[in-house]
């Protein structure tokens, strides 16, 4: 019998040189984490969000690291801008679909007020900024990897958390119909959905000793998410060791929803 040697194989590649990525939601939290990981990879990372302050500094981050970066200032809820914006930019490799927010209370107290808000950002410009990233990689031609952060609630459903399941879902089954358009072009359409992950954000949510019991009875392995526990999926579907995957949700939610 032969012996294979280390060189019959070759390992799939991660590397991202040469490649641009759009981050919405880039200034703080996960979404700066996938940015900083893209970057690092190789990619130059085209940066989204409201506020210049946070993107200066994430820029700052990446160029003082000898990454690529430019920060694009940007409300993804208004349509008009966000389609301008991204659909001038000569070329995208890579969207890293992230911006949203939940707003938790019962089902029976939500406003149309709240309802409205979290349609309109966690779905309808979810939908918009694919929609014009998408165009401009058909434009291009070179296909495209799309991630949308998803959740865990995009599979199950929770207390309080009524409106944010309702968008999670929607997310979902978006993204398996991307999939189905884009895989002639070599356009892929994927999700992650992270459990309760360590931020700022979520924190304060964790100083309430019955949440916090809620929580960690859920996550079979018995700890929050980290920032770094969501980067390396991205990065992985963004490169091409993940060229096949299309239309699939990487749940990264240490077993909540295995059982």
């Amino acid at each position: 019998m032969d012996t294979l040697s280390a060189n019959s194989f070759s390992a799939p590649s991660m590397n991202l040189d040469g490649l641009t990525a759009v981050v919405t939601g880039a200034g703080r939290g996960i979404g700066e984490g996938c940015s900083l990981a893209l970057a690092g990879a190789g990619a130059e990372v085209i940066l989204i969000s409201r506020t210049e302050s946070e993107l200066t500094e994430v820029s700052e981050k990446i160029i003082n690291a000898g990454g690529k970066a430019t920060p694009l200032v940007c409300d993804v809820t208004d349509t008009e801008q966000i389609k301008s914006k991204i659909e001038t930019l000569d070329r995208i490799d890579i969207l890293m679909n992230n911006a949203g927010s939940n707003i938790p209370e019962p089902f029976v107290d939500v406003t149309e007020e709240h309802l409205d808000f979290l349609l309109e950002l966690n779905v309808k410009s979810m939908f918009m900024v694919a929609q014009a990233a998408m165009r401009v990689m058909l434009k291009v031609g070179h296909g495209g990897s799309i991630i949308h952060m998803s959740s865990q609630m995009g599979h199950v459903g929770s207390p309080r958390r009524t409106v944010y399941c309702l968008t999670k879902h929607a997310v979902e089954g978006m993204s398996k119909a991307i999939a189905a358009e884009g895989a002639a072009d070599g356009i892929r359409s994927n999700c992650i959905g992270p459990t309760f992950v360590e931020t700022p954000m979520t924190k304060p949510m964790f100083e309430n000793p019955e949440f916090s019991q809620f929580v960690m009875d859920r996550i079979l392995m018995g700890r929050l998410g980290k920032i770094s526990d969501i980067t390396g999926s991205v990065v992985f579907l963004a490169s091409p060791a993940s060229e096949l995957i299309t239309g699939a949700s990487l749940t990264i939610d240490g077993g909540w929803t295995a059982v």
